[in-house]
């Protein structure tokens, strides 16, 4: 008995470093052998059904993102469980903010050398060329789920994307899949600078917000922006060019600023997500957040344009500036 434990501590081993050497088929290995224990902490914590089911598809993405942190390899069966726990119970205390990937990895410790900061650059950019290859139907979902800090439930996806709840745990859980099968195809394939691509969108979204302050929001739109920019509500159209334009005009004339927090952007979709400061006079003018989701053209310019709150708006009138 004592000599299959060791055996399997070994192999275990094996795998990890495998794994934390970026080679993906061997984290998928590794997540076989300790699917059954992971289930089992899952059904424990939140009984059968979705809720198990989504716990687990997240965790096989957190232990893609952290297969680095593991110390002892031979452990890597207790470290999985404990990210399924600390799943489980974070769902069981209410809506929180979905584990993010790889757009703000840990920074590394002082004692890292040039190889740790290379190889989280490379896990980056590798998973953002595989979320490329998924269709946009999928990839939303995803990015919204993983990639943003504000729109994360499944209820704030669903009036997101335009559909109900179960179609975004079923796009979920089929985009997961996906995702697992491009990271597979991609390993071995050169990958595009993320952190460049993150750093020129951060740019872009504080000079727009000071085009807008400026009057100028109409001519930048017109400069980067496709001509043919739609403004979605969940699937339906509610206006273009002009009527964000106003919107922003208005907005910026009663009082209203928006402050970058965050930024997430691949070539086919851009997320900005912005602090709004309202007036001292109408500090109900707008809801305190708001997450600009753009999809992308060929050359790069926004020709869609979803505007997501922590909750609803109910007017169109409310909208903030965009």
């Amino acid at each position: 008995m004592r000599d299959a434990v060791e055996a399997a501590r070994v192999e275990d081993a094996m795998l990890t470093r495998a794994a934390q050497a970026g080679d993906i088929a061997a984290l998928g290995l590794l997540l076989e052998r300790h699917r059954a224990g992971m289930r089992a902490v899952a059904l424990s914590l939140l009984g059968p059904g979705a809720d198990a089911e989504d716990v687990m598809q997240d965790a096989a993405l957190t232990a893609l993102r952290r297969i680095g942190d593991v110390r002892d390899p031979g452990a890597v069966g207790p470290w999985l469980r404990m990210i399924v726990r600390n799943a489980g119970r974070s769902l069981l205390r209410g809506p929180v903010a979905a584990p993010q990937l790889v757009d703000e990895l840990p920074l590394p410790s002082p004692e890292d050398g040039p190889e740790q900061w290379l190889e989280r650059s490379a896990v980056r950019d590798w998973v953002w060329e595989a979320l490329e290859q998924l269709s946009p139907l999928l990839r939303l979902p995803l990015v919204l789920r993983h990639f943003t800090t504000v729109v994360t439930s499944y209820e704030q996806i669903a009036r997101v994307c335009g559909v109900p709840v179960g179609t975004v745990r079923s796009r979920l859980s089929m985009g997961r899949a996906k995702l697992a099968a491009a990271l597979a195809a991609t390993a071995d394939s050169a990958h595009g600078d993320t952190e460049q691509r993150v750093t020129a969108s951060r740019t872009e979204a504080r000079e727009t917000l000071a085009a807008a302050e400026s009057g100028h929001f109409g001519r930048l739109m017109t400069e980067r922006w496709s001509p043919d920019i739609s403004l979605l509500r969940g699937l339906d159209r509610v206006g273009g060019w002009d009527l964000l334009v106003r919107t922003m005009d208005d907005d910026v004339e009663d009082g209203v600023r928006q402050r970058l927090v965050h930024a997430v952007s691949s070539r086919s979709l851009t997320v900005w997500e912005m602090d709004i400061i309202n007036p001292p006079d109408h500090p109900d003018h707008c809801p305190p957040s708001v997450a600009w989701l753009m999809t992308l053209d060929a050359a790069g310019r926004v020709r869609q344009l979803r505007l997501a709150h922590p909750r609803p708006v109910q007017r169109l009138d409310l909208l903030p500036a965009a």
